[in-house]
């Protein structure tokens, strides 16, 4: 049963995380805990989740910060369950993203019942399957076809280049340090190499400078990393 359906528990409590693991498990759905934030933030790199259950204080990255790096890159749904239960942490974290607050001591069945209920608003409000057309200013990329335009003008890209096109275009406002490009592109940990980013970086300007004279995509941003152009 629902075997496709994992869920993150972001939980530095054994108990706790064991108790959550259980109920997850009884729903017939398949957890993984997560004893710290930074743990918790590798397991979001690696793979998509169908949600979080998300503890505020963690080691290592608070929940806060998680929830943040969470809806930056868009959807699951993320259920905190803390023990800080004032008026203001609650209406924090859900303005900051969360889909619902559970506090400690919790009910189990009602754990269940909110996990449940969250899955199937999220299974009829999830994005379709087929991927949107990433577009700013003249710069379009269809993930489709994996194409990429400038102006209109298609131009040749090689795989690297195309994936840094489209990590810009699905955060246009965001500054992507080298070390995010390096490590959501290449997929491995990032040890300080500059020059591998800066070629393909170069190489994908140039050539959409060639393909659209007039218009410059992407910019530097001194000290910090590379962004489109607002």
């Amino acid at each position: 049963m629902n075997n496709s359906i994992n869920i993150l528990v972001a939980e530095d409590d054994s108990d706790i995380s064991r108790l959550l693991c259980s109920i997850i498990r009884k729903s017939g759905y398949v957890p993984q805990p997560a004893f710290s934030g930074t743990e918790a933030l590798l397991y979001l790199e690696q793979r998509p989740w169908s949600m979080v259950l998300l503890d505020l204080m963690l080691p290592g990255m608070t929940g806060e910060e998680l929830l943040k790096w969470i809806r930056v890159r868009g959807g699951m749904p993320v259920i905190i369950i803390s023990a800080k239960g004032e008026q203001q942490t609650k209406v924090s974290a859900l303005r900051g993203g969360a889909d619902d607050f559970i506090t400690k001591p919790f009910d189990i069945e009602e754990v269940s019942a909110r996990i449940d209920s969250h899955l199937r608003r999220y299974a009829q409000i999830a994005p379709p399957a087929v991927p949107a057309v990433l577009q700013h200013k003249g710069l379009m990329l269809d993930p489709d076809s994996k194409t990429v335009t400038a102006e209109g003008t298609e131009v040749a890209l090689t795989a690297r280049e195309y994936e840094i096109a489209a990590l810009l275009l699905s955060a246009p406002k965001k500054v992507f340090t080298k070390a995010n490009l390096y490590e959501s592109v290449w997929d491995e940990p990032y040890y300080g190499d500059d020059n591998t980013v800066n070629v393909h970086m170069s190489n994908l300007r140039s050539k959409l400078a060639k393909a659209a004279p007039g218009s410059e995509f992407i910019e530097t941003v001194w000290g910090m990393g590379y962004r489109l152009k607002p």
